[in-house]
């Protein structure tokens, strides 16, 4: 059994395995970086633009 053989046969769970480990570990990566989740201390949050009722009830100040 060589590789032509095996390559031949299971193409599929080849090509369908390394893709799937390639984008599980490209997204653990992205949730990784600093940019991605933001450096919480440095955090300001922006004041609301509208005061009052707002479409799902809540108060926007």
């Amino acid at each position: 059994m060589g590789l032509q053989t095996i390559w031949n046969n299971y193409k599929v769970l080849i090509v369908m395995g390394t893709s799937l480990g390639l984008i599980h570990w490209g997204w653990t990566h992205t949730l990784g970086l600093d940019s991605y989740t933001g450096n919480k201390q440095d955090y300001v949050p922006e004041p609301g633009i509208v005061k009052g009722q707002h479409l799902l009830g809540y108060i926007v100040d």
